[in-house]
């Protein structure tokens, strides 16, 4: 099977045979370890070094064995991908996806539906926590309830969008009883001020990469979207599903790692109201996010187990079958707990 592999250091990466090897470089220059990583064994690198040597041979092996890579900048924001030549392309499919789009009526409904995934999933994580935490405010999960209502009769995009984030608002007020340490305070995201702010932005990247490449894995154009808009330089489809599954992805692994204290202050590190984990907590929420992605689960739409990572390639397909005519309605994933 072949697996994503995360690069915290600055160094180089070369193609040694029919592997790839990385030569960590220290600041001064020095070569300090290599690691090789057999190329059929790969399917994504994802850089958050801000110094990374390669040459135009190592990327045309990796577009010739499918392999991407993401990179992500010194507050470790999405920053772009390489991504190799699409492998399953369909003009029909791409036609079809655009129409969608076109059509005001098809655009509301998906974008809503979107919006609802976000909304129930968020209200599901709630009250798993409600009955552990004794001061937890119910009423923030009414009123989550009250936003879910409100998504059906929303008339455009712009009225949508503002119900999700007054709804996300909402959600966020209950992380302060929810976590057994930080202090979540506000969302703030561009930079972030503090450890859960830091989390979030980070496990949300995360998620959005994984995203891309589930949307890769499939017929659909990552470059259009329904509840976020199309713009230049984004894969604005993969923002799309990652609202969806946010709540029950990144911020259940949030919670536990922050809970069961295997993310503590020591990861962050901080400078001018700014918040960023650093090498050692980043490589612990890295190892910690595929462990979650490679966990399965009883799907009940197919009555046998799929992992969390492969539940985003069969989101892809839903939409896609409601886009081709296969099924009448697209429901999002909706958690169990």
């Amino acid at each position: 099977m072949r697996e994503e592999k995360y690069i915290m250091s600055s160094g180089r990466l070369l193609r040694i045979d029919n592997s790839l090897r990385f030569i960590r470089i220290d600041e001064e220059g020095n070569e300090t370890g290599k690691k090789d990583f057999p190329i059929h064994s790969l399917s994504n690198l994802y850089i958050f070094s801000n110094n990374m040597e390669a040459n135009n041979n190592l990327y045309m092996f990796l577009n010739k064995h499918g392999v991407g890579v993401h990179f992500f900048d010194y507050y470790q924001n999405y920053a772009g991908s390489f991504v190799p030549k699409e492998q399953l392309l369909s003009g029909k499919a791409r036609i079809v996806q655009a129409k969608t789009f076109i059509d005001e009526k098809k655009r509301l409904y998906l974008a809503q539906q979107f919006v609802i995934g976000a909304i129930q999933n968020m209200r599901i994580v709630l009250k798993y926590y409600q009955t552990r935490k004794e001061d937890f405010d119910k009423s923030i999960i009414e009123k989550l309830e009250l936003y879910l209502e409100k998504v059906p009769k929303a008339t455009d995009i712009s009225m949508l969008m503002g119900l999700e984030g007054n709804a996300r608002i909402i959600y966020y007020s209950a992380f302060d009883s929810i976590l057994s340490t930080f202090k979540f305070e506000k969302r703030s995201k561009r930079p972030p001020h503090n450890e859960v702010n830091a989390l979030i932005s980070f496990g949300n990247t995360m998620l959005y990469t994984a995203c891309m490449n589930a949307i890769f894995q499939t017929t659909l154009d990552s470059t259009i979207s329904f509840l976020h808009s199309p713009g230049a330089r984004r894969y604005s489809l993969a923002l799309d599903l990652a609202e969806v599954f946010k709540p029950f992805i990144v911020d259940r692994l949030i919670f536990s790692l922050v809970n069961t204290k295997q993310i503590q202050s020591k990861h962050f590190k901080k400078q001018d109201n700014v918040c960023h984990l650093n090498e050692k907590g980043r490589d612990v929420f890295v190892k910690e996010f595929q462990k979650f992605m490679k966990t399965t689960f009883k799907h009940r739409g197919l009555n046998r187990h799929v992992s969390k990572r492969h539940l985003l390639v069969l989101e892809c397909h839903k939409l896609t079958n409601y886009m081709m005519g296969m099924q009448s309605d697209y429901r999002p994933f909706k958690a169990r707990w």
